[in-house]
């Protein structure tokens, strides 16, 4: 999760327990305007429900509205992302549904060191990590973060922070369990030279679940930032304990945590990535949104170790064609269960100009996943490719094909899908 403190923004892929953004290692945030586009898309399917018999032919028509906006820098400020849509299936396959993924960060100045922050991340999310991706199988997931920070300079090269937030999270369906948490972190932070800063932190977690559950997690770390002219590189490392209660039966699991984010500029178009954390957390926490690749399996309400690897080069060709390359590794270990789930996968995405107002896109994603309980694996390709025809200078049109297909060892999750898709877009401003 982004932590905005004043004009500054952490990197995404930032553990919760070690959420220390100091002014020594954080990216000065520029403002946006405000900008709304729309897109009407028909996409029909001729396996709707992806079964692996009795496929089913649909389509959908959907309806969507994207806003995106940064604020000036001042006393008050705030960065805004929301994608809304509604669709519709012709023959009725499932019943209307709304997707949103929806992003704001927001921080007031109250007083000198002192800011209150506000931060709300919604997403449609996988309930059970084992199905396929329908209607069926997803439930939004919000998560409400707020509270205030205060940052002390202890020396010119010296910090202390404090911080102190609530946390709500809700699933948009009653049968997955909500949660609230209370988060209290301090961090001491130093620059030691004009490109190196660390420090340390310590960072406790109280969840506690609307089933009566309470997941309690502290976390000691020791932070990191260095920047090179081409190269930048921040993480941590450290250890932490996590103890539950379920119904008066308490647990207790503790490990080393930590997490990298290293971005490196091999030329002028080319640039190389690699994320990665190791924590152990709650399927409430904010963990799935840091990492997209990761999925939580809603089935299961205990704590849970998870580690993720995230990595890639996004390269842009002097003919205006790009090409982005992202390998990726999870693991999921339900710690009071003994189950581990385990997915990796790769994904490539390219576009190129075809003529000056068109433009190729094709995708490719190949994705493994291992499921110890029942000793089942599974393995997903899908590839699409589509063009875009600019109409105007506001309006374009996009037609897209693909396919998607299956392999398990269990025949029933096996399954293969065309689709073909049809959308309009208009930027409104």
């Amino acid at each position: 999760m982004v932590s905005p403190i004043g004009p500054w923004k952490c990197p995404r892929f930032v553990i919760p327990g070690f959420l220390v953004c100091s002014f020594f290692t954080c990216q000065v945030v520029v403002a946006e305007p405000i900008a709304l586009s729309g897109e009407l898309t028909n996409r029909f399917s001729d396996n709707t429900t992806r079964d692996a018999n009795g496929e089913i032919s649909d389509t959908e028509t959907r309806v969507n509205f994207r806003l995106s906006h940064q604020s000036d820098p001042g006393e008050c400020q705030a960065s805004t992302f929301a994608d809304v849509g509604y669709g519709v299936w012709h023959d009725e396959t499932y019943d209307p549904e709304t997707y949103t993924t929806a992003d704001f960060l927001g921080d007031c100045e109250l007083a000198q060191g002192l800011r209150w922050e506000v931060a709300d991340n919604l997403r449609n999310v996988t309930r059970d990590s084992r199905g396929t991706d329908t209607p069926d199988n997803t439930t939004r997931k919000n998560i409400f973060r707020t509270g205030p920070v205060y940052q002390v300079p202890l020396s010119k090269v010296d910090q202390l922070r404090l911080s102190l937030h609530y946390e709500n999270t809700e699933f948009g369906d009653s049968e997955e369990i909500d949660s609230d948490r209370y988060i209290g972190s301090v961090g001491w932070s130093r620059m030691f030279s004009s490109t190196f800063s660390g420090g340390v932190s310590v960072l406790t977690n109280q969840a506690e679940y609307d089933s009566g559950v309470e997941i309690d997690t502290d976390v000691v770390s020791l932070d990191f930032s260095q920047t090179w002219a081409t190269t930048s590189l921040s993480g941590s490392v450290g250890v932490s304990e996590i103890e539950s209660d379920f119904g008066g039966t308490t647990q207790s699991s503790d490990g080393v945590v930590g997490d990298i984010s290293l971005e490196r500029e091999i030329n002028p178009v080319t640039t190389f990535y690699i994320n990665g954390s190791r924590e152990l957390t709650e399927q409430t926490s904010d963990f799935d949104i840091r990492f997209g690749d990761f999925v939580f399996d809603l089935r299961e309400t205990s704590e849970v170790e998870v580690t993720a690897v995230n990595t890639g080069i996004r390269r842009q060709f002097s003919d205006a064609s790009q090409l982005n390359f992202n390998a990726f590794a999870n693991r999921a270990d339900y710690i009071r269960s003994d189950e581990t789930e385990d997915r990796l996968g790769l994904a490539v995405g390219y576009s190129r100009p075809v003529l000056p107002l068109l433009t190729l896109r094709s995708n490719a994603r190949y994705q493994y996943q291992s499921f110890d309980e029942d000793d089942v694996d599974e393995e997903t390709i899908s590839v699409d490719v589509g063009l875009t025809y600019e109409l105007t200078r506001d309006l374009g049109i996009t037609g897209r094909v693909g396919h998607t297909s299956r392999s398990s060892d269990t025949s029933a999750s096996e399954y293969d899908e065309n689709w073909v898709s049809l959308a309009l877009d208009y930027r409104f401003f």
